[in-house]
């Protein structure tokens, strides 16, 4: 399941916050309480890479997820790079 942290702005009161959602959908602004907003960007955290001591961790938001992004590890690699171009070809 795809996964992202969108960016929001309240059109009323100009507050900025974050969110995790499984979609780039609208928000509440928690300060005012605004509906409906829109974010203005969204960054896909759907496959995300960790570093572990000298490895580097591929992990991924599986299909079955929901409420949270549930991340499964798909791959472990030496180098960043290995796990960058490995993660890329897991997204074609």
């Amino acid at each position: 399941m795809a996964w992202f942290l969108n960016h929001y702005k309240c059109d009323r009161c100009g507050r900025r916050w974050t969110d995790e959602w499984s979609c780039m959908c609208d928000d509440e602004c928690p300060r005012c309480g605004a509906r409906d907003m829109t974010p203005y960007d969204s960054d896909n955290l759907t496959t995300v890479i960790e570093q572990e001591g000298v490895e580097f961790v591929v992990l991924l938001s599986p299909e079955t997820a929901e409420h949270d992004p549930e991340y499964r590890e798909v791959g472990r690699f030496p180098t960043r790079k290995q796990a960058l171009r490995f993660s890329a070809s897991a997204k074609d």
